[in-house]
């Protein structure tokens, strides 16, 4: 798999669909020496940390310590592919309209996939910490959070890469 390390300037690429972000995923997990030394855990916060880059794709290790999550969010237009490498993540995903949800529990070596319009919640309801390795097409540059209100989701605030994380 070609990927640049870390520091590689991301442009904009055309869409990768969830079949290959799916195999990009799988391949990450094979390939330990690009995430394995950066795995940290942080008590305040879920840890996390881009690992790799791709012509068409940005790849994200994250860290989750029991009771940590992600709070419901999109990721700005960009599809992706994550899988659990250790522990369990449970996932639940709300429907445009806030009214119905699905609840997952994850555990390796499935990946989920989603697509551009994908609200969730990302959290570790486990008792020993969990790793993850997610993929996103295109690279990242914003993520909107939401709150349910009445069953309808608000939007409450838009995080941009670069200055939010």
């Amino acid at each position: 798999m070609a990927m640049s390390p870390v520091d590689t300037t991301v442009r904009e690429r055309p869409s990768t669909g969830s079949r290959e972000l799916s195999r990009i995923a799988t391949e990450l997990v094979g390939e330990p020496s690009l995430w394995w030394p950066r795995v940290r855990y942080k008590a305040s916060d879920r840890f996390y940390t881009r690992v790799c880059a791709g012509e068409s794709f940005e790849a994200w290790l994250l860290t989750w310590l029991p009771g940590q999550s992600t709070g419901l969010h999109d990721h700005g237009g960009s599809s992706g592919a994550f899988v659990v490498v250790k522990g369990e993540l449970t996932e639940t995903t709300v429907s445009p309209d806030g009214v119905h949800e699905v609840v997952r529990h994850l555990t390796h070596p499935r990946v989920r996939t989603f697509g551009e319009a994908h609200v969730h919640d990302v959290a570790n309801r486990g008792r020993i910490p969990a790793i993850s390795l997610h993929v996103y097409a295109p690279a990242l540059t914003t993520m909107r959070r939401y709150e349910r209100v009445a069953e309808q989701l608000r939007q409450v605030s838009e995080e941009t890469a670069g200055a939010s994380w």
